[in-house]
């Protein structure tokens, strides 16, 4: 039979997953899920090629049976110690209702399906996203309905319905600031299996996907903003990783249930500096 191995579960194949896993996981096998296996696959060879021990799955993150199978093959190998959520959709690259279905609904069916089964002294991240942080704070009321409505009834919620949605950066903002409201939640349920959860909220981070954009129509905006933000720069991948190697480490270990966002201070300058919208 062979050797039981912690597990950590990777979840979205790009470049900040990768980064921290890369960071965390030696030791573990390493199950990476993507929609696209191809993606999977590529990024398990360069780890695998790294001296890691990774294995590419199909994982569709907006289903929940999908979700369930992957963590069934993972109980096979060993616990599952770590998760590390880096999956997700680009507002301008997909619908308002795939937004919805994957960032938000998705993310928080993972965090629920991890959390049944994370082992003691098991620890999460999720990658969220600076813009949950630029939209106008909801009534406490509506928070409450995004961190504890059923993962399965929260599509049905009334703010999330089409005609509340102006837009796709719209519904990626009400995502992020779900994924955001789901860990908090989340963190208290993982808390009774002696776990942690935490995300991080990145601003612009150089990938193959955000050089893309850079290129793309909205380009102008994006090269704007981090010309305009403190930092001065794009972040990386790595400068990702460092945050998520705190929150995943023992020095982390009274940190639960917490948002840290790292964006070269684009949020601070939107609200308070040369990036703040000119009032119409």
């Amino acid at each position: 039979m062979a050797q039981k191995k912690d597990v950590m579960l990777l979840t979205g194949a790009g470049q900040i997953g990768m980064a921290i896993a890369r960071r965390m996981g030696y030791g573990m096998k390493i199950i990476i899920g993507d929609k696209q296996l191809e993606n999977a696959e590529t990024i398990a060879d360069i780890m695998n090629k790294a001296g890691f021990d990774a294995v590419p799955v199909a994982m569709d993150l907006s289903s929940r049976d999908s979700i369930k199978e992957m963590i069934a093959e993972a109980k096979k190998i060993g616990e599952i110690k770590m998760l590390v959520n880096a999956a997700g959709v680009s507002p301008s690259q997909a619908s308002i209702e795939t937004i919805l279905k994957v960032d938000l609904y998705g993310t928080a069916v993972l965090l629920e399906e991890v959390g049944k089964v994370i082992a003691e002294g098991g620890v999460g991240v999720t990658i969220s996203s600076q813009s949950g942080h630029r939209m106008p704070a909801l009534t406490p009321e509506q928070d409450r309905l995004l961190a504890m409505t059923p993962a399965d009834n929260i599509l049905s919620l009334e703010m999330l319905q089409p005609e509340n949605i102006k837009d796709t950066l719209h519904a990626y903002q009400m995502a992020k600031r779900c994924n955001v409201k789901r860990v908090m939640a989340e963190s208290i349920k993982w808390g009774k299996r002696g776990a942690r959860i935490n995300s991080i909220s990145p601003g612009i981070i150089v990938t193959p996907l955000a050089i893309d954009e850079f290129n793309g129509p909205r380009g102008d905006f994006y090269k704007n903003m981090f010309a305009k933000c403190p930092a001065g720069r794009p972040g990386t991948a790595d400068e990702v990783a460092n945050v998520a190697e705190l929150l995943m480490r023992p020095k982390g270990a009274f940190i639960t249930g917490a948002d840290f966002l790292i964006d070269g201070g684009a949020t601070a300058s939107y609200f308070y500096g040369p990036l703040k919208p000119e009032d119409k």
